[in-house]
């Protein structure tokens, strides 16, 4: 029997949380809408497409969601360059494999940054997915769905990630989830979403690989 390690990748994989956040920030404030800050890093780790809504309310998501989320791209992508992989991370990937394990990642990144996350990461072969992929990104379950779809999966799966978010997404799966400190979340409250280990950093969850909670 097979373990499935699905891991989200923004946060978890590659310090990208505050970038994304100051991204949105500023293609906020492109239509003088002033979102704090903190609201943004709390949200982040959602899908673009649900987070404008969620931290500005549906009347500027119906107004200007598609121009906002096209000046957070123009915003975003000049850090690029700045973005490094966590530590660990491809320690992470390299283990789970040399333990058999199938790693797919289930990303709601755009495809080009996901590409690029993947090489920084040295994983080009690792099935992934991006925003392209699906309609409705996290907290809806589709990300994971279409993520263990791609691979050959014959037997259980855990949910590896850093949000809230994750973790939702993951019980709407119907799998476990684990959770990293890594994008800026509580322990307390990753467990009150659903995870059920929360780990500081990537070695700490490389060493208890075999004992993760499997679905």
């Amino acid at each position: 029997m097979t373990n499935t390690l699905v891991l989200d990748v923004d946060g978890t994989l590659v310090d990208t949380n505050y970038h994304h956040a100051v991204a949105w920030f500023r293609a906020f404030r492109r239509f003088d809408i002033t979102v704090p800050t903190w609201r943004l890093h709390r949200a982040i780790g959602m899908g673009g497409d649900k987070l404008v809504g969620a931290v500005a309310g549906d009347h500027v998501e119906r107004e200007h969601g598609d121009d906002i989320r096209t000046a957070w791209e123009a915003a975003f992508e000049p850090m690029l360059a700045e973005i490094r992989p966590l530590e660990g991370a491809h320690r992470l990937i390299s283990t789970a494999m040399e333990q058999n394990c199938t790693v797919v990642l289930a990303s709601s990144g755009k495809r080009h940054h996901v590409d690029h996350y993947l090489k920084l990461l040295d994983a080009s072969g690792i099935t992934s997915t991006s925003a392209d992929d699906v309609d409705n990104s996290k907290p809806a379950p589709d990300l994971i769905e279409v993520a263990l779809r791609r691979v050959d999966r014959n037997g259980r799966a855990v949910i590896i990630g850093d949000s809230v978010w994750d973790c939702e997404a993951a019980q709407r799966a119907g799998l476990p989830s684990v959770c990293l400190r890594t994008g800026g979340f509580g322990e307390a409250e990753l467990r009150e979403a659903g995870a059920s280990e929360v780990y500081e950093e990537l070695d700490e969850l490389r060493a208890d690989l075999t004992d993760l909670p499997m679905a």
